[in-house]
């Protein structure tokens, strides 16, 4: 059986290092870590026979069986309450919610109990679970099928919200994710899918830490997910203007790494951040809140914003002007009171 994105074959020797697109990536995480561990089950939505609606699971139920890979009715409270029982009695379970608005269904479960019951029971009863949920926008969807609602889970205390840029992120923090005793949303942006990377499935990642994408003297952008792709796009763009800009690739948004973010931020004394979201009560402007907190006295000018409108999501042939893009963020870089500097 073949994963069709890379046309990887699941049953071939596995080598440490490889060239993936993140759709393929994530698959092979999920065959490692159900192959590794029998605890670890698969299930949502088409994510059997079908593979899943962006073929994440593809041939996951051919290798495995239906035990450990397996569709669910399309009933999203019903998938993560069936998970919330599976990870209080040993399991491991991974599921799929198949669009980041398809999740909201299945959402007083997880604020409800999958967030609480480890607090609940005084640390008696863990959840280790992770939903996956494909978000953001970029493929020309429809209403429902391209929204960002991290900002809910990230509002959550006791849920876990990471966010992959690269295929190689993909892999291990997926990795992570399955091991981790507590519950890990995981959103995928689904904008992404097909980006192509190395992947060296013996590297390991810390949930909780930020990476430098690109380093950079002037000015700090600061994303996750999607938008740091169009970020390090903007970085590019700067430096043609003589520009050296720096790229944070916030990779968890809880737990969030005040330490990275602040270190680099106060290094360059001007900071945007970039996100897909509608900009109000957002990721963004708590990130936005945390740095002027910790580099007030380090910034040469207010840090900006770059994101969604504060409106639904907009129909396919509008989507272009809904997200942020190079010129966005090259506007607010050039709003960064350049002219005070010495």
């Amino acid at each position: 059986m073949t994963i069709t994105h890379d046309h990887i074959e699941l049953d071939a020797p596995e080598t440490s290092v490889r060239t993936l697109s993140m759709a393929a990536a994530l698959n092979l995480t999920l065959a490692d870590a159900i192959a590794e561990d029998p605890a670890v089950v698969v299930f949502g939505e088409d994510v059997g026979a079908l593979g899943g609606v962006f073929r994440i699971t593809d041939g996951l139920t051919a290798r495995f069986g239906e035990d450990r890979c397996f569709d669910t009715p399309l009933a999203e409270s019903g998938i993560v309450g069936t998970a919330v029982g599976m990870a209080m009695n040993g399991l491991r379970p991974v599921v799929e919610l198949q669009f980041d608005a398809f999740a909201l269904p299945a959402f007083e479960q997880i604020v409800s109990h999958v967030a609480k019951l480890p607090n609940r029971t005084r640390g008696g009863v863990r959840m280790p679970m992770v939903i996956r949920i494909p978000f953001g926008g970029g493929i020309g969807g429809v209403e429902h099928h391209c929204d960002s609602s991290e900002a809910y889970y990230a509002h959550t205390p006791g849920l876990t919200i990471v966010s992959p840029s690269t295929p190689q992120d993909a892999y291990s923090l997926l990795r992570a994710a399955i091991t981790s005793p507590d519950p890990v949303v995981f959103l995928e942006p689904k904008k992404l899918y097909w980006t192509k990377g190395e992947v060296d499935t013996s590297a390991t990642v810390d949930i909780g830490s930020a990476r430098i994408a690109r380093d950079g003297t002037d000015v700090t952008l600061i994303a996750y997910g999607a938008s740091v792709a169009l970020a390090l796009e903007a970085a590019d763009a700067s430096a043609a203007e003589g520009r050296s800009v720096q790229v944070v690739d916030v990779r968890s948004l809880t737990p969030f790494d005040d330490e990275t973010v602040t270190n680099a931020v106060r290094s360059t004394g001007r900071a945007v951040v970039i996100a897909e979201a509608p900009g109000f009560a957002s990721v963004a402007s708590e990130i936005q809140a945390r740095v002027f907190e910790r580099c007030f006295e380090y910034l040469e000018a207010p840090v900006r914003r770059v994101t969604g409108f504060d409106t639904p999501y907009a129909p396919p042939k509008l989507e272009h002007w809904y997200l942020p893009d190079v010129d966005r963020i090259l506007d607010a870089v050039d709003s960064l009171h350049w002219e005070d500097r010495p």
